[in-house]
């Protein structure tokens, strides 16, 4: 070759001449050398891939383990005999400990322990490639792989594991750079993870993130739950994502979960799992959501654990002239369908909360504490918004129960649509539910009516919950948001339920009962109601009357008993008044249920 510089004439007609005889130019690397680049690209493929390859990593790994052993210590295969039944019998009895929760994992595990140091073993003694032993390594092999190639959870994990390496550009594409991945969790219905937000990164950064993050993370639309950690760390934050929605299908109420008030009741499950419980001792509660969110299934599952409890009193308004509650009169002690029954009632809790203060007084005593003898009264009230109009005088007393029925254990829970100001009367009401179940409401600010200023834009999302019974629930316990769905007690598990549960409901106190009593040999005061007002309840000659004609009707009945619709027309009375009548005289063993809706008086009976 010319030493001399080509010019640009020569270099273009030598490359001309090159294209025409069909000579191709190639270049070539002389300071690489290919083999290192080889092994570099086979190391990164297996271990991307080492999940798939664990079965060959484990053959070979015994291969080379049998060769050591029966090269320097062929004499230890009884040794490693007893090692095997001993790691196998590990596996099987404390797998989960390993991350083996499930029966038939730690199964799997125990017997491919078991192959491996069987085999492990004769190899040893006799040599790894005596046959057939070659043979059945490579049979046990394929057939002990097959399940591990199989299982769901591990193809999850290492999808899962794939998905978040690449999480430094999905933190650059959401708006969350700098943030990084601290630890993940494949579980049955997805997988979480804890995210360690960049420099001045809040968890509020991360809820805003959501729709990006549903996007980059190939999620469903609302497949996400960003929420705080609960160690209250401000740069650390939960992401949950849901591939399987857990809370599909309704959940079957199991049965009551307490058998005291002092004791948390279970209103449902968690995403998670776990069980949604809250006490409810001293305390009100709200239930609110919008018409066919669940809010009534989700007071029919109190009431189920509320009248298991032989220290509680159920009183009840029910302004829907007893639909929603009316199935629970065997287990509620008074029940009001008509304003002025509501007025009357929510008075007599006023009078009860000051009689009850002033024996907490006498005793020198700070709370009432609650027993078979001295139950705590809760007072449930459904759709609270039609007191508020037509009752509007028991506003006064529910705002007085509100404000001071703590320590005397006579409490609130009511449940409505929307507890706008209006709805709720007085904002005391409101102010005072220390425990607030949010069902699905129509708009984002609805939200905030419900559970406070601010809860919507600090990741709480009522109005993203699509199905009925799915709720949120804000207490001293509860204070990160956490989707759930409430159990489902249908009508029918309704009245076994109260059937099961009225013959061990609880009288009145004495304490209470005299109060009462004091009350009602009053006379009239016509003023309005104030803090604490004390109204007159004495019982006029038309219930007098009537309750004469219903013990009179009840003893001529015939054998088969006498049906509420003749009880109705021959006192003139409305059906809740005579139906709780008949339970208060049934628990005193005065009547009896022949059949269904039909009764009559037992032989000692006696006037009540």
């Amino acid at each position: 070759m010319s030493r001399h510089r080509a010019s640009r004439h020569q270099i273009r007609r030598n490359a001309r001449r090159m294209r025409r005889y069909g000579v191709q130019p190639v270049a070539g690397i002389e300071d690489l050398e290919f083999a290192p680049l080889a092994i570099a690209g086979i190391a990164r493929l297996a271990w991307r891939y080492r999940s798939e390859l664990a079965p060959l990593t484990v053959v070979a790994s015994v291969l080379a383990g049998s060769l050591a052993m029966r090269h320097w210590f062929p004499e230890w295969w009884p040794t490693l005999i007893i090692a095997t039944v001993l790691v196998a019998g590990a596996l099987a009895l404390w797998g989960r400990w390993v991350n083996l929760p499930r029966p038939i994992e730690r199964g799997y595990a125990a017997v491919t322990t078991v192959f491996a140091g069987a085999w492990l073993t004769l190899a040893t003694h006799f040599g790894p490639f005596t046959d057939p032993l070659p043979a059945v390594l490579g049979i046990g092999t394929i057939v002990l792989a097959v399940p591990w190639w199989a299982h769901r959870r591990r193809r999850a994990r290492v999808r899962v594991e794939r998905t978040l390496a690449a999480w430094p550009d999905i933190a650059q594409a959401v708006g969350l750079a700098g943030s990084r991945i601290q630890s993940a969790m494949v579980d049955l219905w997805g997988y979480r993870f804890r995210l360690g937000l960049g420099v001045g990164q809040t968890v509020e950064d991360a809820i805003n993130a959501v729709p990006r993050l549903e996007s980059a993370l190939g999620t469903t639309r609302g497949g996400i739950r960003v929420q705080p950690v609960a160690s209250k760390k401000a740069n650390r934050a939960d992401v949950r994502v849901i591939e399987t929605d857990p809370h599909a299908d309704a959940i079957t109420w199991p049965g009551p979960s307490i058998t005291s008030i002092t004791q948390p009741a279970k209103l449902g499950l968690f995403e998670d799992g776990a069980p949604v419980r809250v006490p409810l001792l001293r305390r009100h509660a709200l239930f609110a959501g919008m018409s066919g969110a669940g809010k009534s299934g989700g007071v029919n599952v109190l009431l189920g654990d509320l009248t298991a409890c032989q220290d509680v009193i159920l009183w009840a308004v029910d302004l829907k002239r007893g639909m929603e509650l009316l199935p629970w009169a065997s287990c509620i002690g008074r029940i009001a369908t008509t304003p002025q029954e509501a007025e009357t009632l929510l008075a007599d809790a006023v009078v009860i909360l000051d009689g009850r203060a002033d024996d907490l007084t006498r005793r020198g005593e700070r709370v009432w504490e609650p027993s078979p003898d001295r139950p705590a009264l809760i007072i449930v009230i459904d759709e609270y918004a039609e007191l508020a109009s037509e009752a509007p005088r028991a506003i006064d007393y529910a705002d007085s129960i509100a404000r001071r029925g703590r320590a005397p254990a006579v409490n609130l829970i009511a449940a409505t649509q929307r507890p706008s100001k209006d709805a709720m009367g007085k904002s005391a009401v409101r102010s005072q539910m220390d425990v607030r179940l949010c069902f699905r409401v129509r708009e984002a600010r609805d939200g905030d009516l419900v559970l406070g200023q601010g809860m919507v834009k600090a990741g709480w999302h009522p109005h993203k919950l699509d199905a009925p019974g799915k709720f949120l629930i804000s207490s001293p316990e509860h204070d990160i948001p956490r989707r759930a769905r409430s159990y489902l007690l249908d009508d029918e598990g309704v009245q076994a339920t109260a059937e099961r549960h009225a013959e061990h409901r609880p009288p009145l106190d004495e304490v209470s009962a005299q109060a009462l009593e004091r009350a009602a040999e009053m006379p009239a005061v016509p003023a309005q109601p104030t803090a604490r007002p004390s109204p007159r309840h004495a019982r006029d000659s038309t219930v007098r009357t009537a309750e004469e004609t219903l013990t009179a009707t009840l003893r001529q009945a015939p054998s088969d008993g006498v049906s509420i619709g003749d009880l109705m027309r021959e006192t003139g009375m409305r059906r809740t008044w005579v139906y709780q009548r008949l339970q208060d005289l049934s628990r005193a063993r005065q009547v009896e249920q022949v059949s269904r809706g039909r009764w009559r008086a037992l032989p000692e009976v006696h006037d009540p």
